[in-house]
């Protein structure tokens, strides 16, 4: 949405792709600004579709999804940029075996290209996810390919086979946590992630929706709720508050020595509108779990895993307190 100026660099990076059969799709999400007059002067390979206004993050990849007619989707923000060979080098990957549904890329920093944004999520124990590798120094320790727990949303690869079976994203998310959610129940359904290191897209960070602003916040503390409650074993999700718990006293921590997400939403917001924000986002959660709960009986279903693997997962792909809450 509104993002022109992201789109003078992101379209023409995917049309230098070496990877000869590529379908572009653009979901404009209600824009006001002349992105849409943009695209059709300028790059009229491309399949536009406008939407009368902002459907989210879900919505808007949906209609894509929907519209898409290869047998593979590359969700891309528009605040990115595409190494020549990313697509290419995405194809290899996902067909190294049927079972992989799904690739995460190398996703550094557009403006500092030496800077890791992340190489896949990470998840705490309440639901909450970081990237993987977020604000290291990309100095080669993740230049091989290997198992990821589900691709962030910023730049993810699915096999469409593996999207037509998990189903698409959850539009009542909105915003923040999407890429989880679809992303764990591929997982239920035992469909692998691969990391692939030659896959490197440059990334904006946040330059659509900001990096630190009381919708995001809000959003992804109510997320992080539903995320446990679609998806979490029940013993697991009867500790979520426990856990939130030690989650908020490390966060009061970093809101107070100006560390992690909450010590920079405190620079420019107050100590006081944050806590405001994290009652009224679970406030929000609570009246859509009814909602998540039939969700979540439709999944336990269908899912193929045991809750053995996902806490094997989350052995795996967990993130520590510390990581999450006092880095940036």
């Amino acid at each position: 949405m509104n993002g022109r100026k992201y789109l003078e660099v992101c379209l023409p990076s995917i049309r230098k792709q070496s990877y000869p059969n590529i379908e572009t799709i653009v979901v404009d999400n209600g824009s006001t600004d002349d992105s849409a007059d943009f695209i059709s002067k300028n790059f009229p390979e491309v399949k536009l579709i406008k939407n009368s206004k902002n459907l989210g993050f879900g919505g808007g990849n949906n209609i894509g999804i929907k519209t898409a007619r290869g047998n593979y989707i590359f969700i891309l923000n528009n605040d990115t940029e595409l190494d020549i060979n990313c697509v290419a080098e995405l194809y290899k990957g996902i067909n190294k075996s049927p079972k992989v549904g799904m690739c995460a890329t190398k996703i550094l920093s557009y403006f500092d290209r030496q800077m890791i944004d992340n190489i896949g999520h990470l998840l705490y124990y309440d639901g909450l996810n970081r990237g993987k590798g977020r604000l290291e120094p990309d100095k080669g320790q993740y230049n091989k390919i290997a198992e990821a727990f589900y691709p962030s949303g910023c730049a993810a690869f699915y096999r469409k086979e593996a999207i037509d079976e998990a189903g698409p994203f959850d539009e009542d998310f909105f915003l923040y946590g999407d890429d989880t959610e679809l992303g764990l129940r591929c997982r239920f359904l035992d469909w692998q992630c691969l990391y692939i290191p030659t896959a490197i897209v440059y990334h904006m960070y946040s330059a659509t929706a900001g990096k630190y602003t009381p919708l995001k916040a809000k959003l992804v503390e109510r997320n992080r709720i539903w995320v446990a409650v679609k998806l979490f074993p029940f013993p697991l999700l009867l500790l979520n508050p426990f856990f939130a718990l030690i989650r908020y006293i490390y966060q009061a921590y970093g809101a107070l020595c100006g560390k992690g997400a909450a010590g920079k939403f405190t620079e420019e917001f107050s100590k006081a509108q944050l806590i405001k924000i994290l009652l009224i986002a679970n406030l929000e959660a609570l009246l859509g779990i009814p909602r998540m709960i039939k969700k979540r009986k439709i999944i336990q279903k269908t899912k193929k895993i045991n809750n053995k693997q996902f806490y094997q997962w989350l052995n795996k792909f967990g993130i520590s307190i510390k990581e999450l809450a006092l880095k940036e």
